[in-house]
């Protein structure tokens, strides 16, 4: 797991831009550029290193398909509850940052073929007594700000008797587990395993739902779902996904 730092949010171009985000313009090479929004707070699919450059594995599998498709790379930071709005004010390209293709976002925006799928799970401090969904009757939980783990815990306070605490940042969710102002995070799985093995947390599965996977989102009607998605593809048929998900999701 990367050394957690808060960046600072990309400056966003004034004015109107072309339908493609920023693509149209060239680089010193001659190469169009094209413009990623991510939430870079996300370990190990998007995070601040000590030196304070954006890395991870939807950064790398970023750098990898737009390299194939002749494309020079921009990274945006910014909230992840924003990114789907920057894609559809043309402020963006593409999204990677750990989304979810639910059907719910398929309305307002396109997707790459799925690349990773991982589940969710609750973490909690070491001394909880909270190690089951059974335990969560009357506990506060805390969810990033417009993911599926937000969306699904505001259902799951339907059933039974549960507070959501939503925050834009997940170290800001961290701080507040162990300053002890929540009982709970909700998480994707492979994020919630980092934390569990670096702070030593303890976790345990979300069993009640099957999550959809995660993907490249895009404005809809993009050509570029398609081009992306063939080079994912490729990716998988290569080993070179394999080679990207034993760099960043596998234990050492």
């Amino acid at each position: 797991m990367k050394k957690l730092m808060t960046g600072l949010m990309a400056v966003v171009m004034a004015g109107s831009l072309a339908a493609c985000g920023t693509s149209e313009e060239t680089s010193g090479e001659g190469k169009e550029k094209i413009v990623m929004g991510t939430s870079a707070d996300f370990p190990p699919f998007e995070t601040h290193d000590t030196d304070g450059e954006i890395v991870g594995f939807d950064i790398d599998l970023a750098k990898h398909i737009t390299e194939e498709l002749g494309y020079e790379l921009e990274i945006k930071d910014m909230n992840f509850d924003g990114l789907i709005g920057a894609l559809q004010a043309d402020t963006v390209d593409f999204v990677a940052s750990g989304m979810s293709a639910t059907d719910k976002r398929k309305e307002n925006v396109d997707f790459s073929v799925e690349y990773h799928r991982s589940g969710e799970m609750f973490i909690t401090l070491p001394e909880s007594e909270i190690e089951s969904m059974d335990d969560l009757d009357g506990t506060k939980i805390g969810v990033q700000l417009g993911t599926i783990q937000d969306e699904a815990a505001k259902k799951l306070a339907d059933t039974i008797e549960i507070e959501v605490k939503a925050l834009d940042k997940l170290p800001a969710l961290i701080q507040e587990l162990k300053s002890k102002r929540i009982d709970a995070i909700y998480l994707d799985k492979t994020v919630a395993e980092g934390y569990i093995k670096e702070l030593d947390l303890k976790g345990f599965d979300d069993e009640s739902s099957l999550s959809p996977g995660m993907a490249i989102a895009f404005p809809k009607g993009s050509e570029l779902a398609e081009e992306f998605s063939e080079v994912i593809e490729e990716m998988k048929e290569s080993g070179e996904l394999e080679k990207l998900q034993e760099k960043w999701l596998k234990d050492e």
